[in-house]
C-alpha cells in the first residue's frame, strides 16, 4: 500500500523556520508532480508550491522569496524549507503526489491519481 507520511511540523515563533518533509512508501515505481498545500482554519485548502519529476517549481504569491520546495527522486520524498515564518502561514500543511505508479513482481502495475498525505500542523506565534 502506498502512503504519503508528512513530518516537520510544530510551533515556531514568527520569522523562524521549519523544514517539512513528505515520503511516499510502498513500491512506487514512479511519481509525477508532488506538492505542498495548506488549510487554516475557517478557510479553503491552497497551493503553497509544487515540483515536477523534473525539478520544475512553482509557488504561490504569499510564500515566494520565503519558501522552498525540493525533492530528492530516488527517496521519493518531497521538502518544503519555510523561513521568515508568519502567524498567517499557520495551517495544517498537506502533501501531494498527482501520479503515482506502483506495483510489484507480477503485481500492477496500479496507477493513484491526486494523492495526499494526513497533515502536519505549523503554527507561527507573533
Amino acid at each position: 500500500q502506498v502512503q504519503l507520511v508528512e513530518s516537520g511540523g510544530g510551533l515556531v515563533q514568527a520569522g523562524g523556520s521549519l523544514r517539512l518533509s513528505c515520503a511516499a512508501s510502498g513500491s512506487i515505481f514512479s511519481i509525477n508532480a508532488m506538492g505542498w498545500y495548506r488549510q487554516a482554519p475557517g478557510k479553503q485548502r491552497e497551493l503553497v508550491a509544487t515540483i515536477t519529476s523534473g525539478g520544475s517549481t512553482n509557488y504561490a504569491d504569499s510564500v515566494k522569496g520565503r519558501f522552498t520546495i525540493s525533492r530528492d527522486n530516488a527517496k521519493n520524498t518531497v521538502f518544503l524549507q519555510m523561513n521568515s515564518l508568519k502567524p498567517e502561514d499557520t495551517a495544517v500543511y498537506y502533501c501531494n503526489a498527482d501520479r503515482i505508479v506502483y506495483g510489484g513482481v507480477g503485481d500492477g502495475p496500479y496507477t493513484l491519481y491526486d494523492y495526499w498525505g494526513q497533515g502536519t500542523q505549523v503554527t507561527v506565534s507573533s
